[in-house]
């Protein structure tokens, strides 16, 4: 018996049993329409709805996460301004107390000199004398005519060279009189410039007193509006915040590059002292694990000794140790900081050392013979790789500060995008779902479609139906028109 052809109703007429079994199949999805519609629609809400509500979720998370994240970078964006104003103003006490402080002393004393050199000045810009009343009876003595005799003239004579005279020594003392003056005057030259330079000092504070109160007032404006927690706020807070992010990511990369080559002076001569065929797993020796200890414990006393300098405030409890403690505990690491940049120039030395053993043994087994450097020329690589071992534990200190700022500003950018990627999903989920119930709809249709010609028999079965019901009710309508 052949198999494929178990489903023939009649085994010599294929087609038509396959139109029989079209027909049964139409007229059971007839039979199961609505249960099927109802199964249908049940199954797209049934997968929609928990989308759509998984979606409305993700949009109140996403809405939280804002709010949270915007509380804390206002939080953050207020302490260090306030911060940032504290500064300020005993940068301007500091300012006013060294440069300020005499100043009207200063000023009294300028009005003093400034009078004292408009009075000399005045004095010096006088008028000679008038001449006095008897030189009009010499005038008139002067009209007598040389006529007169002998006598006459000689007394006239004698009177013009004792006139002469006078005005001579009348004339040479006030000149005298007039170069003191101008000596005096020209003392005053070095006051002078003193009072200029003086002058101009304040000037120079007080416009370094006005920046400053500028910077206070920007400043003050910007606090008003993070207290006021407008959106211009939020928005600068947080480009702050992202190149902040930026800027430290950059820095804390260019710090691994320096711990890589930090690591990789130190892992050879450490396989020397710990052992080079000692293996904590297949490929991780001992020897590395080492190395990389060294570097960390030097990143954490670096670590140490900014928070004790209260540069970076990552440990509160650090910030918060008395100064006596505190010193003790800046002295300690700055001690152990020391001591390991030793024993790293050290290792560095011990580097070299072996490079060159290993050098000197290839070139024995090779037969071949080459001068060593001994001369100055052939220890620089040794020294610099000494200074380069002692040198990158203080230089990798300073990383401390790039990586408060990174954990500060990563709140902030992880904050905004886990809510970027929360309105993703929810925007996705929500698609999704929708996608889903349109799909049901679909389906449904389709469902209709397979029994189209049941449907269509149902139509023309209920129209048939309708057409008599709709002439009685026409009927009955009509008949009290008719009466009327």
């Amino acid at each position: 018996m052949d198999v494929s052809r178990f489903w023939l109703i009649w085994p010599d007429s294929p087609a038509l049993s396959l139109l029989a079994l079209v027909l049964l199949a139409m007229a059971f999805l007839y039979a199961a329409r609505l249960p099927m519609h109802q199964l249908i629609r049940a199954a797209g809400h049934a997968v929609g709805g928990p989308l759509r509500m998984a979606s409305r979720w993700l949009l109140a998370a996403a809405v939280e996460i804002n709010d949270r994240n915007k509380a804390v970078l206002l939080a953050h964006g207020r302490r260090e301004l306030e911060k940032r104003i504290e500064r300020e103003f005993e940068r301007i006490a500091t300012l006013v107390n060294r440069d300020l402080q005499g100043y009207p002393v200063l000023q009294r004393k300028l009005a003093d000199e400034v009078t004292t050199i408009e009075e000399d000045y005045k004095k010096c810009g006088e008028v000679p004398p008038p001449p006095p009343d008897w030189v009009e009876a010499v005038a008139a003595i002067g009209k007598i005519k040389s006529g007169g005799g002998e006598l006459a003239m000689s007394i006239l004579e004698g009177i013009n060279q004792s006139i002469n005279r006078i005005h001579d020594k009348a004339i040479a003392e006030y000149r005298k009189s007039y170069e003191a003056r101008h000596a005096i005057l020209e003392k005053f030259m070095p006051c002078w410039r003193a009072i200029e330079k003086t002058l101009s000092q304040v000037d120079k504070n007080i416009s370094g007193l006005l920046d400053s109160a500028l910077s206070v007032d920007n400043l003050m404006s910007q606090y008003e509006q993070i207290v006021a927690k407008t959106d211009k706020a939020v928005h600068a807070l947080t480009v702050s915040a992202l190149t902040q992010f930026g800027i430290a990511l950059l820095v804390m990369l260019v710090a691994i590059g320096g711990t890589f080559i930090n690591f990789k002076l130190i892992a050879l001569p450490m396989s020397e002292m710990v052992g080079a065929a000692d293996y904590i797993t297949a490929s991780l020796r001992t020897s590395e694990v080492a190395a990389l200890v060294i570097i960390l414990v030097e990143a954490s006393m670096g670590l140490f000794l900014m928070e004790t300098l209260r540069i970076t405030r990552l440990f509160p409890v650090i910030a918060n140790l008395g100064d006596q403690a505190r010193r003790r505990m800046m002295w300690v690491a700055l001690t152990l900081l020391v001591t390991l940049a030793g024993i790293e120039a050290a290792l560095a030395l011990m580097r070299d050392m072996l490079i060159q053993d290993k050098q000197a043994l290839v070139q024995s087994l090779a037969s071949v013979q080459q001068a060593a450097a001994d001369s100055w020329v052939g220890k620089i690589p040794t020294v610099g790789q000494m200074l380069l071992g002692f040198i990158l534990p203080f230089a990798l200190t300073f990383v401390a500060i790039p990586l408060e700022s990174l954990i500060h500003s990563a709140r902030t950018v992880g904050g905004a995008l886990l809510m970027v990627l929360a309105r993703g999903f929810a925007l996705l989920l929500r698609i999704a779902g929708n996608l889903i119930r349109q799909a049901s709809r679909v389906l449904v249709h389709l469902y209709d479609v397979a029994i189209v010609l049941p449907l269509w028999f149902e139509r023309m079965a209920s129209g048939a139906r309708g057409a008599p019901a709709r002439s009685d009710a026409g009927s009955i309508t009509l008949q009290p028109r008719e009466e009327s």
